[in-house]
Order: structure tokens, then C-alpha cells, then sequence
């Protein structure tokens, strides 16, 4: 896609417009390198799309591409130039959090895109021992209703399938529930008093949720009807 314009917002369009590609960035930012992570983080891209964008940003030295030693596949990098494009992103984030908030729809909550985004939100640290296991149950979803995050040190670990690990901490909700509370829009505890969310576990893990599973960077920003 060419705009025929030396602008360089046009120059920059040309290479970081086209649909999905700004999305791919995100997630290589955030730390995707697989080309499975990256679907995992962008559900409705077909393999042949992502792979066509992921050679558009080789190309055009937004990514290194390696292959992944005594594996089959590849991992890919971002490079400094793609580095460089995280003060976009969250600015590109914040403006949405602000302006684009009513044009959520239902089938825009994601459990996938939810699951990945509180897997990244976990900081072992402020787990107690070594081993916290954390169970997640939605009810308006027939498609991966049911989630297990395992944290093992520095390690955290989603899959949908029973891990075979005792249980410290339950989340029972709907899916739009627990991503509007990571999203700064309700708390857990004001979820819990509606009967919106259900908690079972330690208190030491149920009173202060956020200093281990962090909230987003966007938490807090309001919509531009409440300004």
C-alpha cells in the first residue's frame, strides 16, 4: 500500500497501517515471539495473513527472525525500530481508552486475548512460596470456559485442561466481568458485592489481587462521556 506522499506519517502509514499489522506489533512487543503466541494473542488473523505481515515487517526491519534451535519453526524479535514504536502503542491505547470505549460489543471480549493479558499482569514476587495455582471458570462462554494459570517461580504457565495441581485461588465470572476489572472499569471487590464475580481462596491472595496480577496501563483513563 503506497500513498504517493513524502509526509512521513504517510511514509510511516505505509508500513505500519495495513490491517492487523499494529496488532502484531503489540504483541511482539509485549513479548510474543512465536508465531503461535502471536495467534494465540490475535485470534481471528489467519495463519496465511500473519505470516504475510510478519515478512512485510522483516522486510521492512521491524523484526528478526530466528530459527528456534533443535525445534522445528522460528522465533521472531522486534528490533530497535519496532522497540521504538511502544510510545505509539500507548498512546494509540490511551486515545482509545478515551474515545473508541462505546464501540465495545460483546463479541469483542476475547477469553483468549483476556487469559494472555492477566497471564502477563502476574508478578511472581508477590506470590507466597514457590507454587500458586489459580483457577478461572467463565459462564457465558461454551469455548475454553475453563482456565488454569500456574505460577512456578518466575514461570507463569495458562493451559485449559486440568494441570493436576491443588487449587489456591478460584475466579468465577463472565468473561466481560474480569476484563472490565483488569481494565480499571469496576473492582474485584465491588464485582464480588454485585454477585458478578465469585472468589474462593486464601485471603492473602483474594484481599489484594492487583499487587499480584496488576490491573492494565490504561486502568484509570475515563471514557470521553464522563469528562
Amino acid at each position: 500500500m503506497e500513498y504517493g506522499q513524502f509526509c512521513p506519517i504517510a511514509k510511516a502509514s505505509e508500513i505500519v497501517g495495513e490491517k492487523w499489522t499494529i496488532l502484531i506489533i503489540r504483541e511482539l512487543i509485549m513479548g510474543s515471539t512465536r508465531f503461535n503466541e502471536l495467534q494465540r494473542g490475535l485470534s481471528l488473523i489467519s495463519p496465511a495473513l500473519l505470516s504475510k505481515r510478519l515478512d512485510s515487517l522483516l522486510e521492512h526491519g521491524l523484526i528478526i527472525k530466528k530459527k528456534i534451535q533443535n525445534q522445528r519453526g522460528y522465533e521472531y524479535f522486534p528490533t530497535e525500530a519496532c522497540q521504538q514504536l511502544l510510545p505509539v502503542i500507548k498512546s494509540l491505547g490511551e486515545w482509545g481508552m478515551v474515545w473508541a470505549q462505546r464501540n465495545l460489543s460483546h463479541k469483542d471480549y476475547d477469553v483468549e486475548l483476556l487469559m494472555l493479558y492477566l497471564q502477563r499482569s502476574v508478578v511472581p514476587a508477590n506470590l507466597p512460596g514457590n507454587m500458586t495455582v489459580v483457577r478461572f471458570k467463565f459462564t457465558d462462554t461454551d469455548k475454553y470456559p475453563d482456565w488454569w494459570m500456574v505460577v512456578d517461580g518466575s514461570d507463569v504457565d495458562l493451559c485449559t485442561s486440568d494441570p493436576g495441581r491443588d487449587v489456591d485461588i478460584y475466579f468465577t465470572s463472565e468473561i466481560k466481568t474480569l476484563a472490565d476489572i483488569w481494565m480499571g472499569k469496576n473492582s474485584y471487590k465491588q464485582a464480588v458485592r454485585d454477585g458478578a464475580l465469585t472468589l474462593v481462596g486464601e485471603p492473602v491472595l483474594t484481599a489484594n489481587i492487583s499487587s499480584w496480577m496488576t490491573d492494565s496501563m490504561f486502568a484509570g483513563l475515563p471514557a470521553a462521556s464522563e469528562i
